[in-house]
């Protein structure tokens, strides 16, 4: 497990078209909110900012703390939301791994995570962040890649989506399959923290 901490790696990230994958993750997080969303948000592993970007322009009542460990990432992040300065009132970005202690705000209304798990040697990094931040009745909402059976599956998911990328973003997805978990790797909390939660 590892940070996208290279330029290369990280650049041919943001230029990927993860377009449809990004927004049906914003589709479910607005299905999750019954489509009236509002308040702080915490987005773990943020990436480009490509998904915080999306939740700002279709959700204005948002504020987004989104977070990356990957200082190559991070910058391209900021880049981006540069771009679109009208969003930056709204979106505050910060280089940080997990598990994060020290954030501006004490709980908030909703995390959210996409493609983050897979890069974690612990998962528990991960829900003890969401346990410690999200607000009783806080909505959560985790995305990532699951770990094929075996190297026929592998190969096959790498043909389907990636036989057009670029060598760099064709391991990386190659890689990332491998170091991905099982649904019951990642199962998270006990039954009375996931009462608090969903």
């Amino acid at each position: 497990k590892e940070l996208m901490d290279e330029a290369e790696q990280a650049l041919a990230y943001a230029e990927a078209d993860f377009s449809e994958s990004n927004e049906l993750f914003v589709e479910l997080f607005m299905d999750l909110c019954s489509r009236d969303c509002q308040g702080k948000v915490l987005d773990l592993g943020c990436g480009p900012a490509d998904i915080p970007m999306r939740m700002l322009r279709r959700l204005p009542q948002l504020r987004i703390h989104a977070l990356d460990g990957a200082e190559a990432m991070f910058a391209l992040a900021r880049a981006a939301v540069a771009r679109e300065p009208e969003l930056m009132s709204r979106l505050h970005l910060e280089c940080k791994t997990l598990p994060a202690a020290d954030l501006p705000f004490s709980h908030y209304d909703a995390v959210v995570s996409n493609s983050l798990l897979h890069h974690l040697v612990d998962p528990n990094d991960l829900w003890q962040t969401v346990t410690y931040f999200a607000r009783e009745g806080a909505r959560v909402l985790v995305m990532d890649l699951m770990r094929p059976e075996g190297t026929d599956e592998l190969d096959m998911l790498v043909k389907q989506y990636a036989a057009d990328a670029p060598g760099v973003l064709r391991e990386d997805f190659r890689n990332s399959l491998y170091a991905a978990y099982t649904p019951g790797e990642v199962e998270w909390l006990s039954p009375d923290l996931q009462r608090r939660f969903l």
